[in-house]
């Protein structure tokens, strides 16, 4: 599993909204995708201009090469370019053995 993290940068309160709306709507088509496992969008609690959008993917190929070649990715896109020029971080991480949760 991969997982990717996108860090945005969203200065008002109006653009905090949409973000949010969009992404409700690109989430139809991230669980469209047999790559996708899960994602969610976390606001930062000390800076509300931050946000991370974090996706489970089933690989990094299932996401370059599967998600983003499919017309599931062009409804994304369409639901989130007018925030692109707000991303300030898009990379791709593989899990470690370190980890613990409470059940």
């Amino acid at each position: 599993m991969t997982i990717e993290y996108i860090r945005y940068e969203m200065p008002d309160g109006e653009l905090q909204e949409k973000l949010r709306a969009s992404y409700i709507e690109a989430g139809k088509s991230l669980q469209a995708s047999a790559h996708c496992l899960g994602y969610e969008l976390t606001q930062c609690e000390e800076d509300a201009t931050c946000f991370v959008l974090r996706i489970q993917w089933d690989s990094t190929e299932g996401h370059l090469e599967g998600f983003r070649r499919s017309p599931e990715f062009r409804e994304f896109y369409r639901a989130i370019a007018p925030y692109v020029s707000n991303i300030k971080e898009m990379r791709h991480y593989g899990l470690t053995n370190v980890e613990w949760r409470r059940s």
